[in-house]
């Protein structure tokens, strides 16, 4: 088995041959290379002297997972020029620091077209490289609140539930990074020019939300919580507790599903109040009523096998086990870790987790090798001491 620190194994995945240089930061811009890394490619995290104030420690940060890691402290006289060395044999360099912090370092964009100008340099921030709140600290909720999105969530006599951190920094954030960079290298490999690309958390956000916006102006969506088709405003499109204090969730907004939902639950006298707005509140009330009668397994049984669209709220600890997760092999245990595979698939070029979290600087040596660039075995696991400046990393992205 493969464990943390282990060299990845080269060739697996679609982006095999793509050398990607990531600058450690934390939330969005580690999972983005992480999914690069997933993909196949060669990622190279540049860790800074003494990490960062992550929760998570190293050997168990599977954000880390399928990279390798040197450490360079980029205050140090040589430190700029070694990640430009680096970034001279990449094809892409992600960062996540407050705006101006990389010009400020000599690692920018200038700085590292200047020796690699097929180089596509991604920016992965909250608030973007401009605007008022450029230079604000900031994390996913307050990025979340001023797009609309959070304001959507939750009962409309409660506060707006908060979606942990998916929505902003991974949603809107990370996967519009990897988008992002991506499209970014077809046009770089095909024009031999690189580019920036500015992926803002609020402006991926924002971009997540288009249908509802489109809904909105067509009258087809209030501007208000718990009160549409798909925000729990719908009878048949939400979350019901059961008799032990667990939950099952709806989803029966097509006829054929819901008169299924129905009858199953023993409510058949309810099909004509489908569309039927003045008795929505009868028909949540009388569902809720039906769920409390019987344990969310028991439930699960019922529903088991058929098209009414209703499955168990799984916790994060439960959901491994689920007979269609494990047949598909949606989670894995590598190194002792349960965690989801990667994703998406592919036929011909299927991707792995060929290594655990990258431990900072155990791979300086190996990456020297393989890319070219001058050694320093000084700079061994962990590298100098020192940590970075808390103004040049201080959000999710921000």
């Amino acid at each position: 088995m493969t464990t943390a620190g282990t060299p990845p194994t080269p060739g697996t995945g679609p982006l095999s041959g793509v050398r990607v240089v990531e600058l450690a930061g934390i939330g969005p811009g580690p999972f983005a290379a992480m999914l690069l890394a997933d993909l196949g490619a060669d990622v190279v995290r540049v860790d800074r002297p003494g990490g960062t104030d992550l929760a998570v420690p190293p050997a168990q940060d599977v954000t880390n997972r399928n990279k390798r890691s040197v450490v360079v402290d980029l205050k140090a006289a040589d430190g700029p020029a070694r990640v430009l060395d680096l970034a001279e044999r990449a094809d892409i360099l992600v960062e996540g620091y407050r705006p101006g912090v990389a010009e400020r370092l000599g690692i920018g964009p200038a700085d590292c077209h200047a020796r690699n100008p097929r180089l596509v340099y991604g920016r992965m921030t909250g608030w973007g490289q401009d605007g008022p709140l450029a230079h604000r600290a900031g994390h996913d909720i307050a990025y979340i609140a001023l797009t609309g999105t959070l304001g959507m969530i939750g009962r409309p006599d409660e506060p707006p539930a908060v979606p942990a951190n998916l929505l902003g920094d991974y949603a809107g954030g990370s996967l519009y990074l990897v988008v992002g960079v991506l499209a970014a290298l077809h046009h770089a490999r095909a024009t031999g020019t690189g580019q920036v690309v500015d992926a803002a958390i609020v402006d991926g956000t924002a971009h997540l939300s288009t249908m509802i916006h489109g809904m909105l102006a067509a009258g087809g969506w209030q501007d208000r919580r718990a009160a549409n088709l798909l925000d729990g405003g719908c009878p048949y499109y939400g979350t019901y507790e059961t008799a032990d204090g667990r939950y099952m969730a709806v989803g029966a907004l097509e006829g054929k599903f819901y008169t299924e939902f129905l009858h199953l639950l023993g409510l058949d006298d309810l099909a004509s109040a489908r569309k039927d707005w003045t008795r929505w509140g009868e028909l949540r009330d009388r569902i809720a009523a039906a769920f409390t009668s019987r344990t969310r397994d028991e439930w699960t049984a019922v529903f088991e096998g058929t098209d009414a669209c209703v499955a168990p709220v799984l916790s994060l600890r439960e959901a491994p086990a689920h007979p269609h997760l494990a047949a598909r092999g949606t989670f894995t245990d590598h190194g002792g870790i349960t965690q989801p595979a990667p994703a998406p698939r592919f036929s011909a070029t299927p991707t792995a987790i060929r290594s655990g979290p990258a431990l900072p600087g155990a791979d300086t040596a190996a990456v020297a090798r393989d890319w070219g660039t001058p050694a320093h075995p000084a700079d061994g696991p962990g590298g100098p001491g020192g940590r970075e400046d808390p103004d040049d990393l201080v959000t999710d992205g921000g």
